[in-house]
């Protein structure tokens, strides 16, 4: 791609919040027709970068420079409007439509007025070229309320060329999707990079960065690691440059599952006026984790929410070590020895402004261990909660810090000390990784396969299909509420689960749904 007309550049930038370095001296060139995967742990500076490409933030030093007609220019600080009049488009990990409206509306949303006499048809026109060319096939006058989520991310993408966009960003943009569609969505690429386009493309799943990236390009702290050419990297190679040393790899061995511990049996839930789950049946049985799939929404959080104990099943049964479960109390569910990791660790796991201390002992303030005649004993509670920072490594000041200081990755650590030392008997494992460096991954994984050999059943919920076969010894696959067993991991593939999760097959033969 080096030998391509260079479209964009970004030279030294630098942006501080404060004493904060979020980004140090990087600088980044892409080339039309390149398709360029940015890489970097929660923190590294990836947002920042973007932001002060796309116009949102004004760097502190250095120049983003776009081709235009008279060669590279410098696109001025702090403009979103500059930068899309440059040609610069992004799509966002979540979207920006109007719901009630038409695809086609939403393309022209904010280029022109949608009332413009005669000026729908020759929309159209532009919009249905942009479509042949692309193959981002869209119906444009179905509501987007109606459209699936691979289809609105069309929509997205045709609304970013539509304003002839000579780069795009994509977010994460495949976080949303099955397998099926983001294998469609690389076509896609593949076919406007060919046509000339310029794509960077954030990411954290290093198998579709090997897949669909020309070029590598990894932050780390704030600073640019380093690059590859994708034709000569590997997982490994990515890995150790983000997180700067080399990562063990974790492996999982077969499972020996023994007595069921938790059970659903028909469950239905209705929640927020509609129904969640429909006749789900679950098994989760002492030493053996089971991988939930499915796309967002599809029922996920309900499932959650039982075993949680913030919900009880509207019809069916659900029962713990055999015993129905007549009402919901988180309480007596952290008693009887279920624990979660929640989906949002920041909202859900942890109280920000306590300290680091008080949220390790948080689900177990009334037990003797930090609890003497109704008054706390602190110094226990700090004893507790230095032993998890060290054997944790939960990088923090120390156990009087407020949480709200920790970063994604270290406050998920601290949640996973309160879990595991507890030594519970069921593991709800929502999203446990989700923004977290890959050093991170592997330590986080290997605390929740250790926790599995000791006897606990574990259920994972992940949106990262890399991360469930990594971990499960059996999936089940959720679809609008309802849920099928699709059985043991060895015996499956990314596309069997792929079709399962968007609803258009059914288990493999010989497995009961």
């Amino acid at each position: 791609m080096t030998d391509t007309p260079v479209l964009l550049s970004l030279t030294n930038i630098t942006k501080r919040f404060g004493p904060l370095i979020a980004n140090n001296a990087i600088s980044l060139d892409l080339h039309r027709g390149e398709i360029l995967a940015l890489l970097g742990e929660n923190g590294a500076g990836k947002t920042t970068l973007m932001n002060i490409l796309f116009g949102h933030y004004v760097q502190d030093e250095g120049d983003v420079l776009v081709l235009g007609d008279g060669g590279l220019a410098a696109l001025p600080p702090g403009s979103p409007g500059a930068a899309l009049k440059a040609g610069i488009g992004m799509v966002h990990q979540h979207f920006t439509l109007a719901e009630n409206l038409s695809g086609l509306a939403n393309i022209r949303l904010g280029t022109e007025p949608l009332l413009s006499f005669g000026r729908e048809g020759d929309a159209r026109a532009k919009v249905k070229r942009i479509i042949a060319e692309s193959g981002l096939d869209v119906d444009l006058d179905r509501r987007v309320a109606d459209l699936t989520v691979g289809e609105k991310q069309r929509i997205e993408i045709l609304k970013a060329l539509y304003r002839d966009a000579k780069v795009l960003i994509l977010d994460e943009p495949t976080a949303v999707l099955t397998p099926q569609e983001a294998e469609g969505l690389f076509v896609v690429l593949r076919r406007l990079a060919a046509n000339g386009l310029g794509v960077i493309f954030i990411s954290h799943k290093l198998g579709e960065v090997l897949a669909v990236s020309h070029r590598i390009l990894v932050l780390r702290g704030g600073t640019k690691a380093g690059e590859l050419v994708t034709a000569d990297a590997d997982r490994r190679a990515i890995a150790d440059l983000m997180v700067g040393k080399a990562v063990a790899e974790v492996v999982r061995i077969p499972a020996l599952p023994g007595e069921t511990l938790l059970e659903f049996d028909g469950v239905s839930l209705h929640a927020g006026g509609r129904q969640a789950l429909s006749g789900v049946s679950l098994k989760l049985r002492a030493g053996e984790i089971v991988g939930l799939a499915g796309v967002s929404g599809n029922g996920q959080s309900g499932i959650a929410a039982l075993i949680s104990g913030l919900a009880v099943p509207t019809s069916g049964t659900m029962r713990l070590y055999g015993e129905a479960v007549a009402k919901a109390s988180p309480r007596d569910f952290v008693m009887a020895g279920v624990a979660r990791m929640p989906e949002d660790r920041q909202h859900d796991g942890v109280v920000g402004t306590m300290s680091v201390a008080d949220n390790i002992a948080i689900e177990d303030v009334r037990s003797p261990a930090f609890s003497k005649m109704g008054l706390l004993d602190r110094k226990a509670m700090r004893e507790r909660a230095s032993a998890a920072i060290a054997g944790y490594d939960v990088r923090c000041p120390g156990p009087d810090a407020e949480a709200r200081l920790l970063s994604g990755g270290n406050v998920q650590k601290l949640i996973l000390a309160r879990v595991l030392e507890r030594e519970p008997r069921v593991i709800l494992a929502n999203q446990p990784t989700r923004g977290l460096d890959v050093g991170a991954q592997a330590e986080v994984h290997r605390r929740i396969l250790a926790a599995r050999d000791r006897g606990a059943a574990v259920l994972v919920i992940s949106e990262d299909l890399d991360e469930l076969f990594a971990l499960a010894d059996r999936f089940v696959v959720v679809h609008a509420g309802e849920l099928s067993d699709a059985g043991p991991s060895e015996g499956l593939d990314r596309g069997t689960i792929g079709l399962m999760m968007a609803g258009q097959a059914r288990p493999p033969v010989g497995i009961a749904s």
